[in-house]
């Protein structure tokens, strides 16, 4: 049975798994999965003006400032795909950011039906993110140790190189971290005041994760998925 769609926000410290179950979720649901951070590395990869300046602050682990990146959302949520749902994955980061989602929304008289935290301890964040290869061509994430290619280097999907991004690199990682504790953490009361917060286990199988979430969906009233 197909319902009206889903519109929910992924938080989630970087490695939690958010890309992961974004994808997921949006297959499920047939909404588009809307992921920051693979706009702007196809930016950075196409060498588009947007592109050059957001690796700027990406190669050093810092946010992309808060206008750049509401105004590619904006934009994304305009289109045709998204008007039965999405699925949010690395937006918003901020508490600005969060309450221009809900301006956003507001104006298209549209709702959140639930915002997912992915929770996952300090230390399995770092492991995960310095095992994390991703695909140079079509972004694809792999993990040496739980999600392997099937042939090294090579992304199953299409082909490409597989390479350990700039971004996560050990000292990088750190600072990404210290970053999300600091601007981003604050999202979790934000929403958590607003009625919308569920918290799930991102250590758990990816299965058994992703029916947590579907649950929190619908105990907000989402859609369910096909």
């Amino acid at each position: 049975m197909t319902g009206r769609g889903l519109r929910i926000v992924l938080l989630g410290a970087p490695g939690a798994g958010k890309g992961t179950q974004a994808r997921r979720l949006s297959e499920a649901f047939d909404v588009p999965d809307i992921s920051t951070g693979d706009i702007f590395r196809n930016a950075v990869t196409a060498g588009t003006p947007m592109g050059a300046a957001a690796k700027r602050f990406m190669d050093r682990g810092e946010l992309v400032p808060d206008d750049v990146t509401i105004g590619i959302v904006r934009e994304r949520l305009a289109q045709s795909d998204a008007a039965a749902g999405f699925v949010m994955d690395g937006f918003p980061r901020t508490a600005h950011q969060a309450t221009a989602l809900d301006a956003m929304l507001a104006g298209m008289d549209q709702t959140l039906d639930a915002v997912v935290e992915i929770a996952v301890p300090r230390e399995i964040l770092i492991e995960r993110l310095t095992q994390r290869r991703s695909c140079t061509s079509c972004q694809a994430s792999y993990h040496l140790m739980s999600a392997p290619p099937k042939v090294a280097d090579v992304c199953d999907r299409c082909g490409g190189t597989l390479v350990h991004r700039t971004d996560d690199s050990d000292k990088t990682i750190v600072h990404r971290l210290a970053v999300h504790d600091a601007q981003t953490a604050p999202l979790v009361s934000y929403y958590r005041g607003a009625g919308l917060l569920h918290t799930v286990d991102g250590t758990q199988p990816i299965d058994t994760a992703y029916e947590a979430i579907v649950a929190a969906a619908a105990s907000q009233g989402g859609g369910r998925a096909a």
